[in-house]
Parts: structure tokens; C-alpha cells; sequence
């Protein structure tokens, strides 16, 4: 490659605290229905007004350094960074410049460890609103002052998979420490990247940085990367300079789109905030933060492949979230305990493997079309456990467990009720399935000869029809057994 990107990130999450970072208004985290109702004389900074740090907000992003591996600094202190935008009613935002609560952490993606720079404390901005042909914007500040933690990458990440990788981590970083849904549709989470390119053999840094905003999700984090790699290096190869700007995504256009000159940190003109005085943090301090972190998602995972005889692709699905984590690890419990109770007859290895497999299929299908939550499940693990024992007997169908899952999920019903009411024990009788396949037979005979012709296809649908005569009862690896035989 003749040219080298080197890509850093700033990325902005919003903490779910009670209250906002400096006042005592609910945090809303700017998705209030209607605007500026969770406002005060504070968040709107009106002549006299003194902030109050939120200290649980304090505490969170500490426990987000400790996550990622990073120094929590002793003596910390907030900082007034003085810009103008109509959304900052100040004129200025209160954040942190030389002194972080936390500084050199790092993440690992791909085996390759991602250094973070820093991870800071300010408030959000509020929001402009303009209205579809007015000549005038109007100002919510329902989302000024929510506490808003910036961490910042060193130019480490060198493609767009990493990039992406390294942003949804963090989401489940996040997510495990319960401390933000960082979610990027409702803006929780907001991803900017900073990119320049130079050129082998020259200085790493030496290519002209161009900052991109306003992505809002990890597919567009990686396409912003890919197109901004394609554009510099089309810029690069003409002789020209790369302009040293702020950009944004834009998803309708897939390409990035020129907003304006980038600032620089001098042009902030930072400060000491003199209204709040510096932190200073003892040793045990730290050391109670430390016993509060939760198993992560690197640690959960490890354990996960140790303890469970799932792939790697599986795990990974379950650790996304850690509440669907929690569930299947309830489930397990209710498995195991029910095997050494004797009530149920089937291994504890084939339990988990179908309980996770409906899991991460069925059960997560039905939470994504309803955009439902774990949370929210009305299926209890002690049911969801005697289901996946009823499917490893062989009792149901696959189909037929598909049809009690769904109804488990609409109702939180019990799957044996749901069986009985249904009628869909699975035939297993020989005799009765055996009258079903001769049936299948003489309504089929080009499938008999096909089948006989090689068209191993044909005997799948063969074995549909069965499935399909027997409203989805018959067991599918008898049927088979019975069709060879008889053709």
C-alpha cells in the first residue's frame, strides 16, 4: 500500500445517572417527548447559578478507566472549554482538558491492543430543533447538562474492522458496567474518527487529519473509514493537499461531506472551571472502585468457552449482551439442577448446546422483531429449561418447538400445557408413522422416482410432506428411516 492511514477515535457516550452532571434535574438523556421540561435555572445558566458535580457520574467513568485498563489520576479537575453554538446556553461547555479523571488505558481488538489517550468528564450540549420551512431554529435543552463521557483512542487503528470492533466493545463495556445503554440510534453512543494518511517511509503522523462526525452506527463507522481512505489517497495521487477539516457522514450518499475548518485546541481557549474546586482521590478510593467492576466481556467470554461446550461463534452472541448472559447462565442453573433431580432424562451437554442454539436463533428473532428486551421476557428460565428438555427427548419436533416457543414468548405460558393444548407430541409410534409414509408415498410417485434417479432432494421433500401429513409431528429422522426403507 502506497499510502497509510492512521485512525484515531473520539467517542461520546451519554451516563444514565438519575441527574444531570451539574443540577438536580432528571436525566432524560434528551429523549423527552416534549421540550425543555427537564430544565433549570442551572442547565439553562442563568446569571447566579453555581454547578454541583454528580458524583455518581464521577464514579462511572472511573469504573469505565478501570475497565479499560487505564491510570486513574489522584488529582483530577473540570475545565470551562469556551466555544459558541446556540445549543451551549453558557457560551462555554464545562469539560476536562490537562487533568482526566482517567489517562493510558487500552483495549484489546483482534490481539492487537488500542491505546486510549484519555477518557473525560463534561456536559451535553442541547439541541436545535428546525422546523420543516421556518426561516428560524428553536432550542431544547432538555439534553444540556446530561453527563456526557468522552474517551479518546491514540492513532492506533489502522482499518475500519478495527475501528468498528474496537466502538462495539465499548458498547459492552458500557452495557456490563450498567452505566449507559450506549445505544447509536437514540444517541446514547456518538463515534467521530480521525484520520490522515502518509506515506511509507515518511513520519506516522505526518499526513493532514481529517475529523468525521455524525456517525451513528458501526456499519457506518467502517464505510465513513473506507470512503475517507478512498478519498485522501484519490487527493494524495493528484498532487494535491489533503484540507485539514471537520466532515460528516452522510448514509444517504454513503460518503463524507465537507461541514467546516477544523478547529484547533488552542481556539477553545480552555480554563480552569473556577466554580468547581479540584478533586483529589485517595488510594483506597480507587481501590473500592476496583471491587465494584463487574466480570467484563473478555473475562465473560473466557469463561464461557471453559465452563460451556458452545462455539465460538455462539458465545459471542450471548456475551453481546450481558442480560441475554445472565439468562442463559439462569437457564443452565434450572437445567442442571432438574437433571440431578432426575427429572429430566437428557445429557447436560445437549441441553446446553440446544438451549443456547434456541437462544441465539428462535428466541432472539422474536426480540429483534419486536425490538423487544431480555429484560422483558415473559418466558421465565425455569420454562424456557423445561422446554429444551422436552426437544433433547424428542418429545416435539423441531417445528412443532418453534410453535411452543412462540406462543411461550406471547404468552409466558408452560410449554407442557401449550404441547397438550396444541396436540403436538411428536409421533414416534412406528405403526402410525408408517401409515403416514405409505400415504406420502402414493400421492407421490415422481419423488420415488427421482430419488431412485440419485435426486438425494427428492427425499427431502418427501420427508416435508410427511412433516406436512402429520401436522408437523412426525419424527423427522424416523420418517427418513421409514422412506428408504420403503423405496
Amino acid at each position: 500500500m502506497k499510502y497509510i492511514p492512521v485512525i484515531g477515535m473520539e467517542i461520546h457516550v451519554e451516563l444514565k445517572t438519575q441527574s444531570k452532571m451539574f443540577c438536580a434535574c432528571k436525566n432524560g438523556l434528551g429523549l423527552e417527548v416534549e421540550p425543555n421540561v427537564n430544565i433549570c435555572p442551572v442547565c439553562t445558566a442563568q446569571p447566579g447559578t453555581l454547578p454541583v458535580p454528580n458524583i455518581k457520574a464521577i464514579e462511572f467513568v472511573q469504573l469505565a478507566g478501570l475497565a479499560l485498563n487505564c491510570r486513574l489520576n489522584l488529582n483530577s479537575k473540570f475545565d470551562r472549554k469556551n466555544y459558541f453554538y446556540p445549543d451551549i446556553p453558557k457560551g462555554y461547555q464545562i469539560s476536562q482538558y490537562d487533568e482526566p479523571f482517567c489517562e493510558a488505558g487500552y483495549l484489546e481488538v483482534m490481539n492487537k491492543k488500542i491505546g486510549v489517550t484519555r477518557i473525560h468528564l463534561e456536559e451535553d450540549t442541547g439541541k436545535l430543533v428546525h422546523p420543516k420551512g421556518a426561516s428560524y431554529s428553536l432550542v431544547d435543552f432538555n439534553r444540556a447538562g446530561v453527563p456526557l463521557m468522552e474517551l479518546v483512542t491514540e492513532p492506533d487503528i489502522e482499518t475500519g474492522e478495527e475501528a468498528r470492533i474496537f466502538c462495539q466493545k465499548l458498547q459492552q463495556i458500557c452495557r456490563y458496567l450498567k452505566i449507559s445503554d450506549a445505544d447509536m440510534e437514540r444517541g446514547h453512543m456518538r463515534c467521530e474518527v480521525n484520520l490522515s494518511l502518509y506515506k511509507q517511509g515518511e513520519e506516522k503522523l505526518s499526513g493532514t487529519k481529517v475529523e468525521v462526525k455524525n456517525i451513528n452506527s458501526f456499519k457506518f463507522v467502517e464505510k465513513a473509514i473506507a470512503y475517507e481512505i478512498s478519498r485522501q489517497t484519490e487527493i494524495l495521487e493528484r498532487g494535491e493537499n489533503v484540507i485539514q477539516e471537520t466532515r460528516g457522514w452522510d448514509a444517504n450518499r454513503n460518503a463524507t461531506v465537507s461541514q467546516r475548518k477544523k478547529e484547533s485546541a488552542h481556539d477553545y481557549r480552555y480554563f480552569p472551571e473556577p466554580d468547581i474546586p479540584p478533586f483529589q482521590f485517595a488510594p483506597e478510593y480507587v481501590e473500592n472502585l476496583k471491587r465494584k467492576l463487574p466480570e467484563l466481556p473478555d473475562q465473560k467470554v473466557k469463561r464461557f468457552k471453559g465452563e460451556y461446550s458452545l462455539t465460538d461463534d455462539t458465545i459471542s452472541v450471548l456475551t453481546t449482551n450481558p442480560a441475554l448472559a445472565d439468562y442463559f447462565e439462569d437457564v443452565v442453573s434450572e437445567i442442571k439442577e432438574k437433571i440431578s433431580c432426575k427429572e429430566f432424562s437428557v445429557t447436560l451437554e445437549k441441553c446446553l448446546a440446544l438451549s443456547a442454539n434456541y437462544m441465539v436463533g428462535e428466541l432472539r428473532k422474536h426480540l429483534m422483531i419486536d425490538g423487544g428486551e431480555i429484560k422483558d421476557l415473559k418466558i421465565t428460565p425455569e420454562n424456557y429449561a423445561e422446554l429444551i428438555a422436552i426437544i433433547g427427548e424428542g418429545k416435539i419436533s423441531s417445528s412443532g418447538a418453534q410453535t411452543v416457543l412462540a406462543e411461550m414468548y406471547a404468552t409466558g405460558g408452560d410449554p407442557s400445557q401449550i404441547i397438550e393444548a396444541k396436540n403436538l407430541i411428536q409421533v414416534n409410534d412406528a405403526g402410525e408413522l408408517e401409515k403416514i409414509v405409505d400415504v406420502v408415498l402414493g400421492k407421490n410417485e415422481k419423488s420415488i422416482v427421482d430419488y431412485k434417479a440419485g435426486k438425494e432432494n427428492a427425499l427431502k421433500f418427501l420427508i416435508g410432506q410427511v412433516m406436512k401429513e402429520s401436522r408437523g409431528k412426525a419424527n423427522p429422522q424416523m420418517a427418513e428411516k421409514l422412506l428408504r426403507e420403503k423405496i
